[in-house]
């Protein structure tokens, strides 16, 4: 065999499980295994393959129609079993439409709405709407029965005219037929004989008229029972075919009834059973982007209760779970229901509007996204201080760049950004900002202290600017005069981090605090942004000075009330209720209407490399601000940050030649060194610890004084400094 055909037989030889044998194979010796085979032509080989291929194909080709004709009778099937489901649907719609006439028959007859609305006053306990619908039945029963006391005088009336009207058709016919015969024109009984064959011929044409309209008058019938079905009652999920099942549900009293009744309630079960109706505060009407409906639920069943079930009234209601929107009303016992046409809450909020032109004034607010009814809402910025938080990948960082945008936008605003944090999330603002800093380490965490402290200087300053200017807080005319008053933004992302750092985190808190009591009227705005808000975490002072707050799906009421203000979640307002994941960029915010919280989607922007949204706006804005000179702000320079200390160096300074106290030590240690925040917190105990475990100096006992013996410092001193001149020697 040639070497090609070699290979071939090789890879024959393997799929069918037979040893090959090389071209050039030496012959088989005596300790070689001989194996019987039988070798074929490359004619005969092709012809077997040939063979094969055939009989493959012709068994493919074999159950691919079967695989056909599977597919057909599936869909076959499938069209059947719809038909068969419309037609019954339809069949079972109609006998609905049936059943409905004659329950209002019956009620017309036995006064059953009456009845009913009697036991819903009896119900919910309403003396005044017993007492009417009392006299309204008592009304009904009275006009009834004169009704049927006139009729026998009616039906004689009736006959009367009846009777009058045809004899009067007679004499009319009879003097006719006579004025003819007297006047020679025609004779009495041809006269007699035209009328009754014009009354014959109007009966017939009537016949004739009313034959098609009684034929057909059954399927008037049965179309009308039809159209009653549909607007009373509602087929069987199981009989609903595809297409019924992605048409959307209308939503109005009786929908919303039946999805309340599905949740299996007890109360509301039995309510309904007895035929009672919903009382409705505020009947289903449109709003916005849905429909929305207040109403009283029976006894024993909070709007609470319903709104822990949010998913599964949702199913009721043919919606998703963020499409449905139940809160607590006025009382515990009131539901307040938003559901949404089905998808129109699938875009969010939209593009940000100010994504490729536009500028901001924050006297009048910035966009910050859109309520569940569709209507745009501004966060307003001016004399706010805003705290934002939420479950981690939920939208809040998302929120505080939205409100930072937009402050970007107003020309004469100042920002200043600190993230305690290894985030990026607010690089692209980093030109746009006077103060900016970024980064867990400890020595970030201190630049964002020194900031604050600069920040809180300025804070007094503009006091006596107000002072000055003689007016109560920063206007708009004084925010452009560049005298000091201008509007400035501040943002901590990620604010725990930095409140609950060991060493600076407890002057932190308390410079917020202070800022956040008093900038607000002197034109300086502090933006928290956290995942924890709770009292470890967020000084109850920042929260309780933040009238505004943005809440994103939050673990329990504690952060709940943190961010919404205290006993929010008692109130009904409740970002509790938010679903991780399903209801992501959509918050509870409060203060930014009239109304105590609003459910609000926030606009997103993008700061991935491969969609940048924010740098676009960074770069108008610096446009904006080109008539400026600068951006506001950047005139002042950082405040320097103090080196690191020595401490057996500060020691040797303020030790005399006398043992002191290790407790009076640290009082020596801040005054040497004021700005140096670790000795404003060092005591006696921890500097004996201190030096014993960096220094190797340890302090005596001495009559329970531990003093520290300046000696033994200055000689660890000189330790230090022979150490390290030997380090630079072999260096």
């Amino acid at each position: 065999m040639t070497t090609d055909h070699h290979g071939t037989e090789q890879e024959l030889a393997r799929v069918h499980y037979l040893p090959s044998r090389s071209a050039d194979a030496t012959p088989a010796t005596s300790d070689t295994e001989v194996l019987e085979g039988e070798i074929i032509t490359d004619a005969d080989y092709r012809a077997m393959q040939k063979a094969k291929a055939l009989q493959r194909y012709a068994l493919y080709r074999k159950d691919a129609v079967t695989v056909a004709r599977g597919v057909k009778t599936v869909a076959t099937h499938d069209l059947t079993k719809a038909a068969g489901k419309t037609l019954l649907a339809t069949g079972l719609t109609t006998v609905q439409g049936f059943e409905s006439w004659g329950k209002r028959t019956w009620d017309a007859s036995t006064m059953g709405v009456y009845r009913r609305q009697i036991k819903a006053a009896e119900a919910i306990g309403d003396r005044e709407a017993l007492a009417e619908w009392m006299e309204r039945k008592e009304a009904a029963a009275e006009r009834r029965h004169k009704r049927l006391m006139d009729l026998p005088a009616l039906a004689k009336g009736a006959a009367k005219v009846i009777m009058g009207s045809l004899a009067g058709c007679v004499v009319l016919t009879l003097l006719v037929g006579l004025f003819v015969q007297l006047s020679g024109s025609g004779e009495f009984v041809h006269v007699i004989t035209g009328v009754l064959s014009a009354m014959r011929w109007v009966f017939t044409a009537i016949a004739v008229a009313w034959t098609p309209f009684l034929m057909a008058l059954p399927g008037f019938v049965v179309l009308a029972a039809y159209r009653e079905g549909r607007r009373r009652g509602t087929a069987p999920r199981w009989l609903a075919t595809a297409a019924e099942a992605d048409m959307d549900a209308a939503i109005d009293e009786t929908t919303i009834a039946r999805a309340l009744e599905a949740l299996r309630i007890p109360q509301i079960a039995a309510y309904l059973k007895q035929g009672l109706p919903l009382q409705y505060l505020t009947p289903a009407r449109a709003d916005g982007r849905g429909t929305h409906a207040v109403l009283r639920l029976p006894a024993g069943v909070t709007a609470e209760k319903i709104a822990r079930r949010r998913a599964d009234l949702a199913t009721g209601l043919h919606r998703l779970a963020k499409e449905v929107w139940p809160t607590t009303g006025a009382e515990a016992g009131i539901l307040d229901l938003w559901v949404a046409d089905k998808g129109a809450l699938a875009e969010g909020a939209g593009a940000y509007p100010l994504l490729t032109d536009g500028v901001v004034d924050v006297f009048k607010g910035a966009p910050f996204g859109k309520t569940l009814r569709g209507t745009p809402i501004l966060a307003p910025l001016m004399e706010r201080n805003t705290i934002c938080g939420g479950m981690p990948g939920q939208g809040k960082s998302s929120a505080a760049r939205v409100m930072m945008a937009g402050a970007a936008l107003d020309p004469t605003a100042e920002l200043r950004i600190w993230v305690p944090d290894a985030n990026f999330d607010f690089e692209a603002f980093r030109p746009r900002c006077s103060r900016y800093a970024m980064g867990a380490e400890d020595e970030k965490i201190e630049e964002i202290l020194h900031h604050l402290r600069e920040l809180h200087a300025e804070v007094q300053a503009r006091g006596e600017l107000l002072i000055r200017f003689e007016v109560p807080a920063v206007t708009r005319e004084l925010a452009s005069k560049n005298v000091g008053l201008h509007p400035l933004f501040c943002l901590l992302e990620e604010a725990h981090v930095a409140i609950q750092h060991p060493v600076y985190g407890a002057e932190i808190s308390k410079l917020l605090v202070d800022i956040v009591r008093l900038g607000r009227k002197r034109g300086i705005h502090l933006i928290v942004s956290t995942q924890a808000p709770t009292k470890d975490s967020m000084p109850r002072d920042v929260t309780r000075n933040c009238s505004n707050g943005v809440a994103f799906a939050v673990g329990d009421h504690v952060a709940n009330d943190a961010l919404l203000g205290q006993g929010a979640y008692a109130a009904g307002h409740r970002a509790t209720e938010l679903i991780p994941g399903t209801d992501k960029g959509t918050a509870v915010v409060k203060g930014f209407t009239g109304e105590r919280s609003d459910i609000v989607q926030v606009y997103f922007l993008d700061v991935a490399r491969e969609n940048d949204q924010v740098t676009p706006i960074i770069e108008r804005a610096m446009c904006a601000i080109e008539e400026h000179g600068q951006v506001p702000g950047a005139d002042r320079a950082a405040p320097e940050i103090e080196a690191a200390r020595d401490l057996l160096e500060d020691l040797d300074a303020v030790l005399g030649n006398d043992p002191v106290p290790a407790a009076d030590v640290p009082a020596l240690l801040a005054k040497y060194a004021p700005g140096w925040l670790p000795y404003k917190r060092l005591t006696g105990k921890a500097l004996r610890e201190q030096l014993a475990k960096q220094h190797g100096i340890k302090v005596p006992s001495t009559g329970n004084r531990w003093p520290v013996d300046p000696v033994t410092v200055r000689e660890a001193l000189a330790k230090q400094a022979t150490v390290d001149l030997d380090a630079d020697e072999q260096s």
